[in-house]
Parts: C-alpha cells; sequence; structure tokens
C-alpha cells in the first residue's frame, strides 16, 4: 500500500549538545520498519527520472521497490551491481541536489529518502551477510589503480568484477583516501569504509599502501611491469592558501592537515601520537563540506567557540544544507559576509587573533554567484588561537612531474576525454579529483566507473 505522507521519515540522530563533545556517527540510521514505510513513498514512476541524477546509475526504483517488499538483500543486489560503495554513498552523497532533486513526490512535498534508504540497506548487509562476494575467474589482464580514494576504488571494483587482476596503490599507511583522511568519524565511521574495501579485496583487489607513485615509482615503469592500462585517482590533497599576512604564525592549519591528523591519525584520543593544537577560540575560513567538517572537529576537540568565517552570504554556502544545519544545532557560529585580511599572533609567534573585514554583495561574477565586494572602514579582530584554511585543494604536481607527455591544466588538474576518462597518454586515463579538482564522493566514483568500462574496452581491443 503506497505511503502518500508528503514527509520524509525523519532520521533518528543524536541530540546535539550530546553529539558536539563525541566522534560517534551523529545519523543513527532507519529501523527495518522505517525503511518500509518510507521506501512504500516511492511512486515507481514510469520514466525513473532519479536514476538520471545518479552518477553511477543505481536502478533506484527497483532497489526501492525490494525494500518496501521487505526484501533487503534483494535491494542490495541490485545498488552493487552500479555502486561499489553503497553505505559510503549512502553517507555522504548530496542526494538532495542528485537523484532526490529529480524525484517526483519532492514537487508536491519532500522527495522519497533516497540516500537513507540506500545506507539502510548497505548497513543491513553489512550486519547481517555472512558470506563474501565470490571472486570472479580471471581474464588474464593486469591494471593499476593510483589512489584508493572513491574514484580508484570504484574503477578497482568494477573491473575486479570483468575478471582483472587489479593492484591498487595507495600513498598512505591506510587505504581510502579522502574517505579516511578527510571525512570525520562522526559522518563516516572508518570501520564503515573498511568493510566496502574489505568486499574489494575479496573479488580480488590487492592493495599496496605506502606506495607513493612518482616516487617509489613513476606510471611509466607500471607499464614497463606488465600493467597493461593505468587509471590516476590521486585525488587532490595539495592545499590552497589566501596570501594574506600570518599564514605561516603557529596555530595556523590547512583543512587537510587538520582532518588528517583528527581522522586518519585519531588525534582526539587520549593516547594520540600526533600533536595536535586544542585551541579554544577556532577560526575556520571557507563555507563548503571541508569547513563544516573541520569546524565540528574542532568543537569535538574541546574549543569552546568556532566560528566559519565565509565572505558570502548562508545562501551561496557550498556545503551540503544538512551539514550546515547539524553544524548550528552544534554550536558552530557563522560569521558570514566576513573576509580574513590578516592573522596576527604574541611574541611567540602563537596565533591570537584575525582581522577581518565586512563585505557585502554586488554583481554576480564568472560562477553566477555575487561577487563580495569590502564594506569601507568594517575592519575587527576576531579573537582566535587557532585558524583553519578551507579554501579549497588542488591535485598534487608530483604525477604530472614524473609522467612524460601528461597534459594538464594550468592549475594542475589532469586533461582527460570526457566520455572515456583517457589521458593524453595511450592506456592511461584519469577520473576524480585529480580532474576536477575538489569535489564530491560520487561524481569521482561516476569517473572511477567510466573510466573502468574505457579501460575494458581499450584492453578488449588489443586481443
Amino acid at each position: 500500500m503506497a505511503n502518500m505522507s508528503l514527509t520524509k521519515n525523519p532520521m533518528p540522530h543524536q541530540e546535539a549538545d550530546v553529539r558536539n563533545k563525541n566522534f560517534k556517527e551523529v545519523a543513527l540510521g532507519y529501523t527495518p520498519e522505517m525503511a518500509i514505510d518510507e521506501a512504500q513513498r516511492c511512486l515507481n514512476c514510469k520514466h525513473k527520472p532519479c536514476i538520471s541524477g545518479c552518477p553511477v546509475c543505481i536502478d533506484i526504483p527497483a532497489f526501492i521497490e525490494r525494500v518496501a517488499e521487505g526484501d533487503f538483500e534483494g535491494a542490495y543486489e541490485i545498488i552493487t551491481k552500479s555502486s561499489s560503495l553503497p553505505a559510503v554513498c549512502g553517507r555522504v552523497c548530496p542526494q538532495e541536489t542528485q537523484c532526490e532533486q529529480k524525484c517526483v513526490r519532492g514537487i508536491k512535498g519532500e522527495p522519497v529518502a533516497i540516500g537513507r534508504l540506500e545506507r539502510f540497506v548497505a548497513d543491513y548487509h553489512n550486519a547481517n551477510s555472512k558470506e563474501a562476494p565470490k571472486k570472479p575467474e580471471s581474464n588474464g589482464h593486469k591494471v593499476a589503480i593510483v589512489g584508493s580514494g572513491p574514484s580508484g576504488l570504484t574503477c578497482a571494483g568494477d573491473l575486479a568484477k570483468k575478471g582483472y587482476d587489479v593492484t591498487v596503490f595507495e600513498a598512505l599507511h591506510l587505504a581510502g583516501g579522502v574517505l579516511v583522511y578527510g571525512i570525520p568519524e562522526f559522518r563516516l565511521p572508518k570501520s564503515i569504509v573498511q568493510k566496502e574495501i574489505d568486499t574489494l579485496k575479496a573479488l580480488g583487489v590487492k592493495i599496496e599502501t605506502n606506495a607513493v607513485i612518482g616516487m617509489s615509482m613513476s606510471v611509466d615503469e607500471l607499464l614497463d611491469e606488465g600493467f597493461e592500462s593505468v587509471f590516476i585517482g590521486s585525488g587532490a590533497g595539495l592545499p590552497r592558501f589566501m596570501g594574506i599576512p600570518g599564514e605561516n604564525f603557529k596555530g595556523v592549519y590547512s583543512a587537510n592537515e587538520f582532518l588528517t591528523r583528527t581522522n586518519l591519525m585519531k588525534a582526539y584520543k587520549e593516547d594520540a601520537t600526533t600533536p595536535i593544537l586544542h585551541a579554544k577560540r577556532v577560526a575556520v575560513v571557507g563555507g563548503g563540506n571541508v569547513a563544516m567538517d573541520a569546524a565540528r572537529c574542532a568543537k569535538r576537540l574541546g574549543a569552546d567557540e568556532v566560528y566559519i568565517v565565509y565572505r558570502r552570504s548562508e545562501a551561496e554556502l557550498p556545503a551540503r544544507a544538512e551539514e550546515v544545519e547539524h553544524a548550528k544545532e552544534e554550536g558552530i557560529i557563522f560569521k558570514l559576509l566576513t573576509n580574513p585580511v590578516e592573522i596576527t599572533a604574541n611574541d611567540d609567534r602563537f596565533v591570537n587573533g584575525i582581522k577581518c573585514v565586512e563585505m557585502t554583495l554586488g554583481e554576480p561574477d564568472a560562477s553566477g554567484r555575487r561577487r563580495p565586494v569590502v564594506k569601507e572602514g568594517s575592519e575587527f579582530v576576531l579573537d582566535v588561537d587557532c585558524v583553519i584554511m578551507s579554501i579549497g585543494t588542488s591535485p598534487n604536481p608530483l604525477i604530472k612531474s614524473t609522467t612524460e607527455g601528461l597534459d594538464t591544466q594550468s592549475w594542475g588538474g589532469i586533461i582527460v576525454d570526457e566520455a572515456t576518462g583517457l589521458t593524453s597518454r595511450e592506456g592511461v586515463y584519469a577520473g576524480g579529483d585529480a580532474v576536477t579538482g575538489a569535489a564530491t564522493v560520487i561524481l569521482a566514483m561516476g569517473a572511477g566507473k567510466t573510466a573502468a568500462t574505457a579501460i575494458d574496452e581499450y584492453i578488449m581491443s588489443k586481443k
């Protein structure tokens, strides 16, 4: 029987004043009863518009129909035909601007909670299924993947399912890329990421950690060693700074470093071996999801006051609405229409403030957003002892500088054919943040999926 409620089943979650003091997952997930009830809101539309909003083309109505019937394992089988990381996507994918934005139920109410249902299905499978996936029969061909982030893992999983001998080379000591070093535990538990990686290993994917391609081995050497194709999914881990005075003072972090220390190195634990400044007043410069993550981590690390400093208004915040809402609930203070101009420090070069100016919004710029304009005579100082810069990242130039004939953009992104992910080098493909700059997990996964199809066609055409 159809559920014609105009609103989604709410997601159970920790209370704000409790969760902002711990790193446990904020959202607690649907119960089976809630999942079935929510799934019954789906109208199973004839034209299935939601699928067109999914970068990996999951058959959304089909998996939701299985959930409505209580066939959760059947739903999982449908999802994993298209996605190698369903438990991850159900948590961090911006469904509100993709599949759910296309949902017909959203015309006169809230769309079906597609992301919450995907998360439920993946979590149900992980909790109840004891059977490992069967390793496909080998087709005798080898492919190398550079980077174990979402694009690399997706490419690896799709190729492994086709019988390829796949080896993933990861620079850090733990696989997962941005999923483990960038996204906090309270949004994406690392046990979830490890479970997804273990599934890929069961399919035959090999992962070599502490392998910095460009230093320990080059892309050309991988090809010389018998890999018939290489996929570069090395991400965009090179942080950007504003270029204002004081960015070299003690207590200034890039969001990349701050989150890596917190998430990957577990700096929030009492016995942590990596140092991190447990500041009391923190300013996070930026307005994206990474800025929200850094601010919410700083709060959990014991800061009394945490500011988001962003030069545009709330309407222009690039972060997901859900992340902004959660940050506000947890006590993060938003200093909008505000731009830093200098970081100040005491005699020991420890941060003691950040000078800012107030902004107004003028005419739209090239991005379509209204351009921030300085309000004359508006300078003021925020009293802080830590500043975290979260204004974007770019691809590390290491692979570009060590791979002959690899064409890149002026800002470092690898140039590819959009339809295939093929670079300027034969047999070398790329995708994810290494191509686009910092973007979403699901877009990176879509790029990995596209490249896997193209790599298969390339290698099979040479037989």
